[in-house]
């Protein structure tokens, strides 16, 4: 939780500038535009992504591996267009990033370290 409270405080504070200033210079309404489109182009492809993470899990499950890989699309995927529908333009950003597949190997890393240091520490535990 003490790792969250800073970027709950720092991120609004943030769209909230970005927001004004947008609106100040190309105006309230294509602001506005802007962050509807966002928002409905984030759930097409999160959907989209989704699908075929999905297929990709189900398909490695068929060969008998466990579909790490695509669980950790998944929760990028489910990250990004959550990310996509919350209205600003850094979490767009954050959102577009964690939703294409060539720059979501980079969050992948992390959450993968992430949850070997949860699991080593004994935080999380994996039932087999």
């Amino acid at each position: 939780m003490r790792y969250l409270l800073l970027p709950i405080i720092i991120i609004p504070a943030i769209e909230i500038s970005l927001l004004l200033l947008s609106g100040k210079t190309i105006g309230v309404l294509p602001t506005v535009f802007l962050i509807l489109l966002t928002g409905v182009v984030g759930a097409y492809l999160a959907k989209k992504q989704g699908i075929a993470t999905l297929k990709k899990a189900q398909e490695e499950m068929r060969h008998g591996s466990m579909p790490a890989d695509a669980v950790l699309d998944g929760i990028c995927i489910l990250i990004g267009g959550t990310l996509l529908l919350t209205p600003g333009f850094v979490t767009d950003l954050l959102g577009f990033l964690m939703l294409v597949p060539q720059t979501r190997m980079f969050f992948k890393r992390i959450l993968y370290r992430l949850f070997k240091n949860w699991m080593n520490r004994g935080t999380i535990t994996v039932i087999r």
